[in-house]
């Protein structure tokens, strides 16, 4: 069985909210990916890959991305992660038209919605939104490489827990795993 969560299971089970022998079952071997937007690397390879299976499934040709269109991939936060991102793909071979799937593409993260950001340009939300982006990712990191240990990313983030605690909860992450 193939399983994937949002939620710190570990901070679950200590606290008593996911039961232990469900746990050490479905634990075989446990995989951390991290979210696309911490990996857009990636975002070449894996959009060919879905270009590839959609034109084969709907019977047209394959899409060709401009360098442009790439480089508004990498741009975008991709709240939805994989799953989003392969139904944009979808939608670029389905419609021929790449221009009008990405279009479709609006930042539901909170930190845009508080922002703003998707109600019009403005230099303050945009610098407000870059800066909340770029503290996420590097709470994100230092979480996953302490295993979600709060205390030890605070550590490494040279700055108190309290405010590691209060910084996960303004961004959304509190209790859940950044994967």
């Amino acid at each position: 069985m193939i399983s994937t969560t949002r939620r710190g299971l570990e901070d679950d089970l200590r606290s008593g909210k996911f039961e232990e022998e469900l746990y050490f079952r479905l634990n075989g071997i446990c995989l951390r990916v991290p979210p696309l937007r911490e990996r857009r690397e990636d975002l070449p390879e894996l959009s060919d890959f879905f270009l590839t299976k959609y034109a084969s499934l709907f019977e047209r040709s394959r899409p060709v991305l401009s360098a442009e269109i790439l480089a508004r991939l990498a741009a975008y936060s991709w709240p939805g992660n994989i799953r989003q991102m392969e139904n944009t793909m979808k939608k670029i071979v389905a419609t021929g038209d790449s221009e009008t799937a990405l279009a479709e593409l609006v930042d539901i993260s909170p930190a845009a919605l508080k922002t703003g950001a998707s109600s019009g340009p403005s230099l303050k939300a945009a610098a407000r939104a870059a800066s909340r982006q770029a503290e996420r990712e590097l709470i994100s990191r230092a979480l996953t490489r302490t295993h979600w240990n709060r205390k030890k990313a605070a550590g490494e983030l040279q700055i108190s827990y309290k405010a590691l605690l209060y910084k996960l909860k303004q961004l959304g992450l509190e209790g859940a795993d950044a994967s």
